[in-house]
């Protein structure tokens, strides 16, 4: 959904970054892709997106060229991060600490370590134990302490993306149509 276009020479990149991803459930369809959700029923499942918006949300991505939309090769449909996607990861780690620190009164709610030696990633995304800045493929997300469970009849969705994972692997769900 385009902004009103207010600002003068109409190129600016912060207005034009928000006319891509500056809407609410884009950022949290884009958070959940670096989660592993693929499908448009486990988008629309964990999100509780009403399914029109879900529909013009993901085309909008896939038009800016944040996510693909490919044939799983079973007769569904999969939404992935291209590199562009991929590349908002810090933004998307910054907004999550930023309401990590004003929103979340009983700690972290996910926890990202380093996936090759289990280290703990700083602010901005270095491992505590090794130093190097880790990319996002290999970075595990994990419960945190501020993490409240919705209870016993969780949706498989939610289950999936509440176990220790590496981010950006595919969630295993039945299928959903599309």
């Amino acid at each position: 959904m385009t902004l009103p276009n207010t600002y003068a020479d109409g190129n600016c990149p912060l207005a034009r970054t928000l006319e891509v991803v500056g809407e609410r459930w884009t950022l949290m369809i884009i958070r959940d892709a670096f989660y592993g959700v693929r499908r448009f029923g486990d988008f629309a499942t964990q999100l509780g997106i009403p399914r029109a918006v879900l529909t013009n949300r993901l085309k909008s991505l896939v038009q800016e060229d944040v996510l693909t939309r490919e044939d799983d090769g079973v007769g569904g449909i999969e939404y992935r991060l291209t590199d562009k996607g991929v590349a908002l990861w810090p933004v998307v780690h910054a907004l999550m600490n930023w309401g990590e620190a004003f929103y979340s009164p009983n700690g972290t709610k996910r926890v990202l370590r380093h996936d090759l030696d289990g280290g703990l990633l700083d602010h901005d995304g270095h491992c505590r134990d090794c130093g190097s800045a880790v990319p996002v493929p290999e970075i595990r997300i994990e419960p945190g302490p501020g993490f409240h469970s919705a209870g016993p009849e969780v949706d498989p969705v939610s289950n999936a993306i509440n176990t220790p994972r590496r981010l950006l692997e595919p969630i295993a769900t039945a299928r959903t149509p599309n």
